[in-house]
Order: C-alpha cells, then structure tokens, then sequence
C-alpha cells in the first residue's frame, strides 16, 4: 500500500505548479517597478501648484469674505465672484497635495518609517477631508445668497455658517497640517531626503500653527509656504541628479 501510494504521488508530481515567486518573476516585478510605473522626475512640482492655489484660496477668502452678518447679504450678492473663484480651486487643490504626499512616499521608497508615514499620510487626508468640509460649507452659504438676492440673510444662519467653516479650518484643518508638517519633518531628519533646514523650518511652522493659530490671523500660510519650501528642494534635487545619472550612463 505504502509503494502504491509513493508511486502515484511521483507521477502528481509532473503536473505541479512551479512555486509562485521564482526569480525570473521577481526579475519581473522589479523591472515593472523600477520602469513603467517611477514617479516622474517633475512631479515634485505638484506642491509648488498646491501651495500657490492654497494661498490664492486663503487670500480670495480672507479678503472677500464679510466677517459680520449685517454685510454678508449684499457682499455675497453683489460681489460673490472672488469667493466662488476661490471655492472652485479648491477641488485642484486637493489633487495636487494628493499627488504631493505621492511624491514624499516615491522619494522616501523603502527608507520609509511605517509609523511615521501612516502618521504624515493620514493626517494628510484629513486635511483635505476638512478643506473639501469648509469649502463646500462657505458655497453653500453663498449659493443661497445668491438664489435669492432679495431676501435678507438670517444673521444666526450666516454666524453659524461662518463659525463652523472657521473652526473647520483656523482649529481642526490647522492642527492636522501642523501634524503632517512635525511628522514630515521627522522623516526628513532621519533620513536626510531633504537637506536638514527645511526639516527645521517645518518644525518652527508647525508650533506656531499648533499653538500660536488663535493669535495670529494669518498662521495658516505657514502650511503652504512649508509645502513650497519642500517641493522646491525636491525639484532642485531632481534636476540635479539628472546630469549625474546622465553621466554615469
């Protein structure tokens, strides 16, 4: 019995699969990795876009948007362009960051510190989960004043509206970009992706975001200034390693 069964598992054995992760696959899905899908070189530019667009936002916002109530009917009526200019960034705003921490974890590659990058990469969206809040807070705010310029805005409305997109972004969004920033900067300091003063910079702006946000109005341009900080030294890195590369090909 013991032969019989030893002589039908040899003849199994012709027909066996070969183990799924031989070398040549792995040659394989290296080459893959390593060729079709690299991040391209330029793409460090998507941060110096998301920074412009975040400051143009800001900026459109602040300066249009009335801080009382009593101004808030005929402002939001009569000159609501620059806030809805400003509301229709911020969808490609939030593209480009997405495409920006893409860049940070291509950079990083396998040097990446999984606590560290759960932590950069999550606070990452929450920011935009809370920009894409806000933003969609203050349209709503303003398409009912246009739909009907007539009609006098209830001021309890408009002060809600306006607090709650506030604190969406000058308490909640705030204190997360400053997260990003400490956590970013930490990978930065430990592996050295970047040269060590912008990691320090981002260390600097990121406690003046956390704790110094509720006395100064404009704390929150420190996030995108930071960001384009970062994207730039990325781009000079990247167009400095192309002769290298060339050259030693």
């Amino acid at each position: 019995m013991a032969e019989y069964i030893a002589a039908l598992y040899d003849g199994l054995a012709v027909y066996r699969l070969p183990p799924p992760h031989n070398a040549r696959r792995t040659m394989l899905d290296t080459q893959l990795t390593s060729t079709n899908l690299r991040t391209p070189k330029s793409a460090a530019i998507a941060g110096i876009i998301f920074s412009v667009l975040l400051i143009t936002i800001f900026w459109l916002l602040r300066t249009s948007f009335p801080p009382q109530a009593a101004a808030a009917g005929p402002m939001l009526t009569e000159r609501p362009q620059p806030i809805m200019t400003a509301l229709s960034l911020v969808p490609f705003a939030g593209i480009a960051f997405l495409w920006f921490i893409g860049v940070l974890r291509d950079r990083l590659g396998e040097r990446e510190d999984r606590f560290f990058g759960t932590v950069y990469l999550g606070s990452g969206l929450l920011f935009l989960a809370m920009l894409f809040t806000a933003a969609a807070v203050v349209s709503s705010i303003v398409f009912a004043s246009t739909a009907r310029p007539n009609h006098s805005m209830d001021p309890d409305t408009f002060l809600f509206v306006r607090n709650l997109a506030f604190d969406l972004m000058n308490i909640y969004a705030i204190k997360v970009a400053a997260v990003f920033m400490f956590s970013t900067s930490t990978v930065a300091v430990r592996t050295l992706f970047v040269p060590r003063y912008v990691a320090y910079a981002g260390y600097l702006m990121a406690a003046l975001m956390l704790f110094g946000s509720q006395y100064l109005e404009w704390g929150f341009f420190a996030f995108p200034i930071w960001v384009l900080l970062l994207s730039v030294q990325l781009l000079v890195d990247n167009f400095r390693a192309l002769p290298a590369q060339s050259s030693s090909q």
